[in-house]
C-alpha cells in the first residue's frame, strides 16, 4: 500500500513539473455531478483549473485525477451548487469537504483570521506587551 501511494506521488510530481504548480494537497478526491452540471453551456470549471485536470469529453466534463491538486477553484467557479465536490487531507490530518462558493469563501476567510492572528501573535505575545506599546 504505501509502495503503491510513493508510486502515485512519484507521478504526480513527474506530471504536475512541466505545468509549474506547487502540489498544496497529496490526499484528496474530486468529483462532478453529471445530471446537475451543466457541461457545454458554461465550461468555467475547465477554464478555471490551473493544472488542465478538468477537460471536455464526449458531451461531460472529464477528470484526469494526477493532475488535480484539489485546489477547489473549479468549485468556485461552477455555476451550480454541490455539482463539484472536492474532499482533501491537510498535512496535519483534517479532512475538508468544499462543494460550494460558500465553502470556498469560508475557508478562505478562516485561513487568512489565522494568518492575522499569527502575525498578532508574533509582535505581542501578551497582553501586557500590547499595553506596553500602546496602553495608557
Amino acid at each position: 500500500l504505501e509502495a503503491s501511494k510513493k508510486k502515485r506521488r512519484e507521478k504526480r510530481a513527474q506530471l504536475l513539473q512541466p505545468i509549474g504548480i506547487k502540489e498544496f494537497f497529496e490526499e484528496g478526491t474530486i468529483s462532478i455531478d453529471k445530471r446537475t452540471c451543466k457541461g457545454v453551456e458554461c465550461k468555467l470549471c475547465i477554464e478555471a483549473c490551473p493544472t488542465n485536470a478538468l477537460y471536455w469529453k464526449s458531451g461531460e466534463i472529464g477528470i484526469v485525477e494526477e493532475l488535480c491538486v484539489f485546489c477547489t477553484a473549479c468549485v468556485s467557479n461552477c455555476i451550480v451548487d454541490n455539482c463539484i465536490r472536492v474532499s482533501r487531507q491537510r498535512p496535519n490530518g483534517e479532512t475538508e469537504k468544499i462543494s460550494t462558493l460558500r465553502d470556498v469563501l469560508k475557508l478562505l476567510g478562516d485561513i487568512s483570521s489565522r494568518q492575522r492572528i499569527k502575525k498578532v501573535e508574533s509582535r505581542f505575545p501578551t497582553a501586557e506587551a500590547y499595553l506596553e506599546r500602546y496602553g495608557k
